[in-house]
């Protein structure tokens, strides 16, 4: 017996398609090999001249439509704000979820062209179950029913460190197992017959992006770039600033002049200086990609079913709420790095706004103020007050979580440039923050925010600095 037949026979037995498999058994290869994929900063270059696109008005080509499906990663949950559901159902703006807004946004377009957008969910074992009962209501639309909308993301075993055979954990089999990162999307798309299911029906370019990133909508003007170039792969990038620094770049391969996403954990120590150096190296992946499908299948054809992505090793425990439980190694891919798997795969310059992941409360908050407004076709945009700049808040910890925020209350926010906030506040919604506003309160009562103006100002439990 090889050593991974133990995992094949593992991940047979529950099920696990054949793509995936042979997806993790390449992962699986490269950590018994000890490949380190690393990158020193002598074997990249920086990316110069990349061209601009995204943010324009333009109306749809429908013919390219009719080619077009959206797909949404939606397998998280939002344990981190603590739900314990898809983070997709979470209110965003006037009662509406994120999967409101991506619905409103697909009938839109089609109302406006004619043509039957196309739009699947990848779902984890997380979040299928409750992403498809609340999609039940717009079922006269198409957009709801598993075999309509949703794409399953696979799940593969745990390694254990020590013997780099399957973990077994017999007080949970669940921690056995692990979602193999969003690089799964192009096993899933094989090993679902979703992909040829869409070539056949005359699909031929795909819409990445993550669920929770209300930046990322359809583009017209980005549609018809990608169309045109005929490139396989077009990774949407933005300007890196100093709060992304430690995140990963854009890079140029300098042996074949071929475009690579380089990661921290890709970076010798020794060159890490270079690696944050945001004057340098000023691209960084938004997470939105442009797909060519028939490109795709041929790429799958030709390497033996899969995608030879660069293999991320998180060393964790098997249960991670206990950190006395078996190591094990947790073996993903993301989907970005696949452009270093298509020969005249390209990348574009997008404006900052199309990247606006929700991840944290104070993230949320901006979006349910009136800094954004959410239009009639389910784009969410900055109000044109901002001219394209979204106020900063920052939030205690006492507001990590939903609750503690609706607890917070939201003020306008229309004429801020930042805000923080820190211990127990009630924030009254006549309250109006412009420029930079600190609202500070040590004490354990909770202190309010009242209606009126509040700029460039600290305020300290409730009443004006030097009041």
């Amino acid at each position: 017996m090889s050593g991974f037949d133990a995992f094949r026979d593992k991940m047979t037995g529950a099920g696990v398609r054949e793509a995936a498999i042979l997806a993790f058994e390449r992962s699986y290869g490269t950590l018994v090999r000890q490949e380190s994929g690393m990158l020193p900063e002598g074997s990249v270059d920086p990316v110069e001249g990349l061209p601009r696109g995204g943010g324009g008005e333009g109306g749809f080509d429908a013919g390219l439509l009719k080619q077009t499906v959206l797909i949404k990663l939606n397998g998280g949950l939002g344990t981190s704000m603590g739900l314990q559901k898809a983070k997709s159902l979470l209110p965003v703006k006037d009662g509406a979820t994120f999967l409101d807004i991506i619905v409103r946004q697909i009938l839109a377009l089609r109302e406006s062209s004619g043509a039957r957008v196309r739009c699947l969910l990848m779902n984890s074992f997380s979040t299928s179950e409750d992403t498809l009962a609340y999609l039940r209501k717009y079922a006269a639309e198409g957009l709801a029913g598993a075999e309509e909308v949703e794409l399953m993301q696979n799940m593969v075993p745990k390694v254990d460190a020590a013997t780099l055979a399957p973990v077994s954990w017999a007080a949970d089999p669940e921690h056995e197992w692990c979602p193999p990162g969003h690089g799964d999307l192009y096993p899933a798309l094989s090993g679902s017959g979703w992909l040829d299911r869409l070539l056949a029906e005359g699909v031929k370019y795909a819409f990445v992006s993550n669920s929770d990133n209300l930046g990322a909508v359809l583009d017209a003007e980005l549609l018809a770039y990608f169309a045109e170039s005929g490139a396989p792969f077009l990774m949407e990038v933005t300007r890196r600033t100093e709060s992304d620094k430690k995140g990963g770049h854009l890079a140029v391969r300098k042996v074949d002049g071929q475009l690579i996403l380089r990661e921290v954990a890709q970076c010798p120590e020794a060159d890490l200086e270079e690696f944050q150096n945001i004057g340098k190296h000023r691209f960084f992946n938004t997470n939105n990609l442009w797909l060519r499908l028939d490109a795709l299948k041929e790429a799958l054809d030709a390497d033996g079913g899969v995608l030879p992505l660069p293999v991320i090793c998180n060393r964790k425990t098997v249960d991670p709420r206990d950190k006395q439980s078996t190591e094990v190694y947790q073996l993903e891919g993301a989907m970005g790095s696949a452009i270093e798997c298509f020969a005249g795969a390209a990348a574009v310059e997008v404006p900052r706004t199309r990247f606006a992941p929700v991840k944290t409360t104070g993230d949320l908050l901006t979006l349910r103020s009136d800094a954004y407004e959410l239009r009639a076709d389910g784009c969410m945009v900055l109000v044109p007050e901002r001219a394209g700049v979204p106020p900063v808040v920052t939030l205690g910890e006492e507001y990590k979580l939903v609750d503690g925020l609706d607890v917070l209350g939201v003020p306008s926010l229309v004429g801020a440039k930042s805000l923080r906030v820190e211990g127990p506040w009630s924030i009254d919604s006549g309250a109006v923050i412009r420029g930079d506003v600190q609202l500070i309160n040590e004490g354990a009562e909770r202190a309010v925010l009242g209606a009126g103006v509040w700029e460039d100002q600290v305020v300290r439990g409730g009443a004006r600095e030097g009041e």
